[in-house]
């Protein structure tokens, strides 16, 4: 993928030097824990279904089970999803609801 390059706009400096320092931090966290693909496509199945085992989020994104446990377990040591066991199943769902602003935000930008 390509990105193109525009000249910024000063009122964009201005947003981001006013913006708080912890506010910052916490957007800067959520992106780096959220920062691949699937997983951001595992967000999406989880917002859409508030609470999913694994083989669900397999089988809706087609991914294998090794490697969406493994993005599974690394948001849930972030703190972006969390898990309940039920029977035999373990359901994942999203923690830290920030996640979602974040991820609308970003949907709503024109470049992307």
């Amino acid at each position: 993928m390509e990105l193109t390059t525009k000249s910024i706009q000063p009122e964009t400096y201005e947003i981001i030097e006013h913006t708080d320092a912890d506010k910052l931090e916490r957007i800067a966290f959520i992106l780096k824990a959220i920062a691949h693909p699937l997983r951001i496509r595992i967000i999406g199945q989880l917002v859409k279904n508030q609470k999913m085992c694994v083989n669900d989020i397999c089988e809706s994104l087609q991914s294998e089970q090794s490697l969406t446990s493994h993005h599974l377990s690394n948001m849930k040591l972030s703190g972006i999803i969390g898990s309940e066991r039920l029977g035999k199943n373990i359901f994942y769902f999203i923690k830290l609801e920030e996640v979602i602003t974040v991820l609308r935000c970003m949907n709503k930008c024109e470049t992307l």
